[in-house]
């Protein structure tokens, strides 16, 4: 285990743990972007391999407006550049939703720096369902403000028997999610480059062994978006948690974390 290894590159600040010289898995956050959201699975990737971990461009430590036209194509360029920087040729990828079309997309954009890919949420095209659900996000957001949309993230990500149990938590985590918005015109670029995402026609041409995983009960995403993603990419399997929500990863990390490990270490 090491020190965090801190470096700033293309305004991109992101920091490696983890073994030395090891294989290396690129840690890839979903819409609010933070690389914090993976940190149930941390301990666990460190003891194998270089984790890289950083915020999405917009969000966190790398804060800053985004252009307009920014896509889901610009988030997966931001990975290859990040691995430039850290003189890594080629990593694995745990992407959650957003961050799983990212992985997706460096498939498509940058194949020969893929190792193997886990998209956890991910879609190839979001449902109508899906769209539903931020069309209602945006419609907080638009009529009280960023305070009520980060109030009501918890709603979708998480069950409610884990809300009730954790409301000290949740409560802590809406603070800092208050004090540290990405800010709207982020936002909304952000979920117009999601909306905008379908690789329909490009799975059949991804060749990275991929684990696509999800919760039955996801509420923001059917898991069946999952179903179909792995039934159309030529190297994938499908991994079900029957509980947890669309942050499964979170309420129930143990059954995962030993699929996850299994998954990159056959690698």
């Amino acid at each position: 285990m090491t020190t965090p290894r801190h470096e700033i590159i293309y305004e991109i600040a992101y920091e490696i743990t983890g073994r030395p010289g090891a294989e290396a898995v690129v840690l890839s956050a979903g819409l609010g972007g933070l690389a914090s959201f993976w940190a149930p699975q941390r301990a666990a990737l460190e003891e194998h391999f270089q984790v890289v971990a950083f915020d999405q461009r917009g969000t966190g430590r790398n804060a800053g407006p985004l252009p307009d036209a920014y896509a889901i194509a610009d988030m997966a360029d931001d990975v290859a550049r990040v691995l430039d920087a850290a003189g890594i040729a080629r990593a694995h990828v745990l992407g959650h939703a957003l961050g799983g079309l990212v992985g997706l997309e460096l498939a498509c954009r940058h194949p020969a720096r893929l190792g193997r890919l886990v998209a956890v949420n991910a879609w190839a095209k979001a449902e109508p369902h899906t769209e539903r659900c931020f069309d209602i996000r945006l419609g907080i957001l638009e009529a009280q403000g960023p305070a009520a949309y980060v109030a009501a993230q918890p709603l979708f990500l998480h069950t409610a028997p884990y809300m009730a149990d954790h409301a000290d938590k949740l409560d802590a985590e809406i603070a800092r999610g208050a004090a540290g918005f990405q800010g709207e015109h982020n936002l909304r670029r952000r979920i117009a480059a999601l909306r905008a995402f379908d690789a329909r026609a490009d799975l059949p041409g991804i060749a990275a062994p991929t684990l696509v995983a999800a919760s039955r009960d996801d509420l923001l995403v059917p898991w069946t978006a999952s179903r179909r993603l792995a039934e159309a990419l030529p190297d994938a399997r499908l991994w079900l948690a029957e509980h947890g929500g669309h942050a499964f990863t979170v309420e129930q990390p143990e059954p995962f974390n030993r699929v996850l490990l299994d998954f990159l270490l056959a690698g």
